[in-house]
């Protein structure tokens, strides 16, 4: 009987090892990434999602994984590679949710309404057009299948990312750099329309001004850039959010590349 116990465990050993692999690089992922990572989130249920994706991936990234793992040194190296290759994935898509953060700010800067609507209370503080942008696009990519779309991404990374492999600093380097140029470079484009608006809304208040110099333009612009600021919101929402996901949707079929 011992013989027999002695044999299996020959034979679960290695699968644990590498299923613990699977969960280094998969908790760094779901750490960061929308709607999983979330601060607000208890560390319970965060772990269950976790758990819940090694338990799917795990099947899909086995033949991908080494066979034959080393002993407790070498595997904790091991363990630290795979935690930063996830790390990097989750970034990738995390910097997406700053772009969002970054909309909201400059957004509401340029419309004065960050002062008027006060800061949302959330554990990253932010003008409350950022928070509705950021729920919004939550909602939106939990809704179009963001669970199925980070499994895939995950079974896919082994391909890019052998377990085990540690990726040239070189090239993580210009990696990062662009990821949050592009960030940034997708929170101005989608902050544009409150951007121009209120560019439009400055200029005219300026002329008035000149042509009646006595009128108390703040007093009569306030009100009407709020509530421009508002319906814009409104109208713009949609458009800014699909823009969005679509980013969100590409980066997540590879979060390694460069982006386009």
């Amino acid at each position: 009987m011992f013989d027999a116990m002695a044999a299996i465990m020959a034979q679960v050993n290695p699968m644990i090892g590498a299923a613990v692999l699977v969960f280094m690089r998969i908790g760094a992922f779901v750490a960061l990434l929308p709607g999983f990572g979330e601060q607000t989130i208890p560390m319970r249920l965060r772990l269950a999602a976790i758990l819940a994706f090694t338990l799917i991936s795990w099947p899909l990234v086995a033949p991908n994984l080494p066979t034959d793992l080393p002993p407790f040194p070498a595997l904790a190296v091991l363990m630290l590679i795979e935690l930063a290759i996830g790390a990097l994935m989750g970034i990738a898509v995390r910097l997406l949710v700053m772009a969002l953060q970054i909309a909201g700010a400059i957004a509401a800067q340029t419309t004065a309404v960050s002062q008027m609507a006060g800061v949302a209370v959330t554990p990253e503080p932010m003008p409350a057009i950022g928070n509705a942008l950021v729920l919004a696009g939550l909602a939106l990519a939990l809704a179009a299948g963001l669970p199925a779309q980070a499994v895939r991404a995950i079974a896919e990374s082994y391909t890019v990312f052998p377990a085990g492999v540690l990726p040239v600093a070189g090239d993580v380097a210009q990696w990062g750099v662009a990821r949050v140029a592009d960030a940034f470079a997708l929170g101005l484009t989608l902050a544009a329309p409150f951007v121009i608006a209120a560019f439009g809304y400055n200029l005219a208040l300026g002329f008035l001004n000149r042509a009646m110099p006595a009128l108390m333009v703040a007093f009569v612009g306030a009100p009407a850039i709020t509530a421009g600021a508002l319906l814009l919101l409104m109208l713009a929402a949609p458009l800014i959010l699909n823009v969005w996901h679509d980013r969100l949707s590409a980066t997540l079929e590879a979060p390694w590349a460069l982006p386009q």
